[in-house]
């Protein structure tokens, strides 16, 4: 039987994750019962934030499935909640919750810029976009208090580094006035990822994230500040955000963005089962069909992890999909222009803070 969800969260539970032989602890239901009769409901959870001081913040990888070589990320867990977030079991290295605690117990690296700073001064380092919202967002709440992606921006302007943003927060327009200064350069792209257009359906899935037309507001106000602006249709939940996609695609076109892409939902690890609790408890109706697509693309399997195949969702599901995108792109007018970002620009800051001369 499915419990429900803590109020303005997208897990359902914080349990605790398996795979590295960590104890479980699951409470008796009789006595979360007399529990809740003889104490009330359970304290709010808040999120806290905790400051971590890492040594290396660029993280380089060789997938050849992605279009990046290299991400930073300011913090680690996401208060956004999004329930279907690929990032969840990264927390489970650290011994908690990819569900609850991801979205509750919140990392920030303070000394990020500082370095990153070092990296670019590096010898041999070579310039190559540099991916920011890749794990977890760049602009989640605490974005607004840290202001840890601001600083990046400022650096990357700085010295000339290109660089990407993915967000599901209008707050990326508080850093306009950054943007404006690398787009002039043709130093930065940012993609805003858009799941549907229902606000009641995005306060189950993503319940901390901006509204879906902020967002779309959001890629307006970044075309007419003249900023290279993508919009994603990610995660497609088959049977939950599907029938949103021409209806994004139009809305985005219609306010001038050129470029385009869609991502199925994928489940690693502790993923899947969270994802199956959130559709026992918001949609217990259509749980079954749901999970029976999401194999039908992955190979029969809740997930693929294999390199070449894992963003290449197969089958009839998939195509269906797909062919709906490209025509929907075709009516809305987004020619999937390629956004080329350039290296060329880049001046090595000297490792005591001041640019080098040569």
């Amino acid at each position: 039987m499915s419990q429900p969800a803590p109020r303005g969260r997208g897990a359902v539970s914080g349990a605790v994750p398996t795979r590295f032989g960590l104890a479980t602890r699951e409470a008796d239901g009789d006595w979360r019962d007399m529990q809740a009769d003889i104490d009330g409901p359970g304290p709010k959870l808040r999120t806290t934030v905790v400051e971590e001081f890492p040594k290396t913040i660029v993280s380089f990888n060789r997938s050849p499935d992605i279009p990046f070589d290299r991400s930073l990320n300011a913090y680690r867990g996401c208060e956004h909640g999004c329930i279907y977030c690929y990032a969840r079991p990264t927390h489970a290295f650290h011994d908690l919750s990819p569900g609850l605690d991801f979205e509750t117990k919140l990392f920030a690296k303070p000394n990020a810029v500082e370095i990153l700073r070092k990296t670019f001064a590096g010898r041999g380092y070579k310039p190559k976009p540099l991916a920011m919202g890749t794990n977890t967002d760049p602009y989640q709440p605490i974005e607004r208090d840290y202001r840890i992606t601001r600083a990046v921006l400022q650096l990357c302007l700085e010295v000339r580094h290109p660089v990407t943003i993915t967000t599901k927060s209008a707050r990326v327009l508080d850093d306009i006035d950054v943007l404006e200064k690398l787009a002039r350069e043709r130093l930065v792209a940012v993609g805003i990822s858009v799941t549907s257009l229902d606000p009641k359906l995005s306060g189950l899935l993503e319940p901390r994230a901006s509204a879906p037309a902020k967002r779309l507001a959001a890629l307006g106000k970044l075309v007419e500040a003249g900023i290279p602006a993508h919009v994603s249709v990610a995660p497609v939940i088959p049977s939950i955000t599907d029938s949103f996609l021409e209806a994004i695609l139009e809305r985005a076109g219609a306010m001038g963005v050129q470029s385009a892409s869609w991502i199925m939902v994928r489940l690693p690890h502790e993923v899947a089962p969270l994802f199956r609790e959130w559709l026992e408890t918001h949609f217990p109706d259509r749980a079954g069909k749901v999970m029976a697509i999401i194999r039908d693309v992955r190979g029969g399997k809740d997930n693929d992890a294999n390199f070449f195949t894992r963003m290449k969702p197969q089958g009839v599901w998939a195509d269906l999909i797909r062919s709906r995108f490209q025509l929907a792109c075709r009516r809305a007018g987004i020619g999937q222009v390629k956004i080329d970002l350039d290296c060329s620009q880049f001046r090595p800051p000297a490792a005591d803070g001041q640019l080098a001369l040569f």
